[in-house]
């Protein structure tokens, strides 16, 4: 599996020529002009179907790949059905991503004539990439496999984040993890993928950093320094937006269209799904949901972050003597701090309630996803406050969403982040998926 795809258009071209694909048969891979001169003109085709070779080489074998991951295993026929491509495509398509290592065969699946059905699908060791997580108390860095699988995973915590540790740590744990990994298993990692809270040097006072320290990230460039320093392609995103798009791949995905998700770390921050694909909105920042206006207890008006994020906790726990570092330790670790873990969950699920309503009453959300750093039985026990708390609010005209557990985890952003090579190399955006035929 040493090409990891780099050759992949280019047989999977040769092969079509070969096999004389009909003109126009395959909604989408016809081909113009005279075959005997190597010339093809492409036609001008909607985006959501099959596209041409020649104006995208590589645009086919994506799509199949990409099916398949969101339906977990197709047969050819499946496949042919929801993309548009004919069988024959289909065919040469998936012969050459099996022989280099992308697909699987399954099982065969025997129906009551003709021959059976073979399903297809992702190779989870056919591509790796990095995954990066910076927050302000901690960072992790995870290796992930194609079906979105931690393989290994390095944590560290800090007091609060600076640029030039949180390169070293990134650049270090690469070369750790790597040395764990085989010459032909190095051969597949597609990427970098950081996951990152923008502005970092607005948290200053939050954090309890000096304010000089955190200006540091005003003028420096992450995804350049690390791209300096390794040789893989490296990617940058919003952590929230990441860890939403890991729940729109990985997690609720596939059962709502159309999602307003909360993340909540040591600042909440979220991301809008709109008809199968995330909305990042004109800056890049639609969905961050922590400056939503919400009422604190004593009626007064401030912002979600400023009671539904884990400093907020942090802070509960110092008041009464009690140590936060296990906040840090693990994610999925904590122990149970008693009346302050439960006053944040109260005040936190009143807090989104609030913040879920403004939400639909603007689109109308078929969920509410919340998830967060912290274990399984915290995310339970917010979800049941808040859908409590829903109950105490004025709903009329308000068509409530299904309120969600994040089916990700606490890893989300890290996976999120990950996920951003794959998507870049092999995999297409879930906005076309959300074009299928059926």
């Amino acid at each position: 599996m040493g090409r990891a795809g780099g050759h992949m258009s280019e047989r999977i071209e040769r092969d079509i020529l070969r096999e004389k694909v009909p003109t126009g048969g395959d909604g989408g891979m016809s081909l113009i002009g005279d075959p005997s001169r190597g010339t093809a003109q492409p036609d001008v085709i909607d985006p959501s179907g099959g596209a041409n070779q020649t104006r995208v080489r590589a645009y086919n074998e994506r799509l199949v790949m990409s099916l398949v991951r969101r339906h977990g295993s197709l047969s050819k026929a499946e496949i042919a059905r929801r993309s548009g491509l004919s069988a024959q495509t289909v065919s040469v398509i998936m012969r050459a991503l099996e022989a280099d290592g992308m697909l699987m065969r399954g099982a065969p699946i025997r129906g009551r004539v003709g021959q059976p059905s073979i399903p297809m699908r992702l190779n989870p060791d056919a591509v790796y990439s990095f995954g990066v997580k910076i927050g302000r108390r901690s960072a992790d860095l995870v290796l992930m496999d194609f079906l979105g699988t931690i393989r290994l995973h390095l944590h560290q915590i800090h007091t609060y984040p600076l640029p030039d540790d949180l390169v070293t740590f990134i650049v270090e744990g690469i070369s750790k993890l790597e040395r764990q990994l085989g010459p032909a298993d190095r051969k597949r990692i597609a990427g970098v993928g950081i996951a990152t809270p923008f502005e970092l040097w607005n948290w200053a006072e939050e954090v309890g950093a000096p304010h000089h320290e955190m200006d540091r990230w005003r003028d420096f460039d992450l995804q350049a320094a690390v791209a300096a320093r390794t040789p893989h392609p490296v990617f940058l995103q919003n952590d929230g937006t990441s860890a939403c798009g890991a729940e729109l791949a990985f997690g609720v995905g596939a059962n709502y269209p159309d999602f307003v998700y909360f993340y909540i770390g040591s600042f909440i921050g979220g991301g809008v799904v709109i008809n199968s694909a995330l909305f990042s909105g004109r800056t890049g920042t639609a969905g961050a949901v922590g400056p939503l206006p919400v009422s604190a207890k004593d009626g007064r008006t401030t912002q979600l972050l400023k009671i539904a994020s884990v400093f907020v906790l942090e802070k509960l726990l110092r008041e009464r003597g009690m140590d936060p570092k296990p906040l840090w330790y693990s994610a999925d670790d904590w122990i149970d701090f008693g009346e302050p873990l439960e006053i944040w969950i109260e005040d936190a699920a009143a807090a989104l309630a609030q913040a879920i309503v403004s939400a639909v009453s603007i689109v109308d959300f078929s969920a509410a996803v919340i998830d967060g750093g912290f274990p399984p039985w915290v995310r339970a026990r917010l979800l049941a406050a808040t859908r409590k708390a829903l109950q105490a609010l004025d709903l009329q005209g308000v068509t409530v969403p299904d309120l969600v557990e994040g089916a990700v985890g606490s890893h989300a952003r890290a996976i999120g982040g990950a996920s951003l090579p794959l998507f870049s190399r092999y995999l297409l955006d879930t906005n076309v998926l959300f074009k299928e035929l059926t």
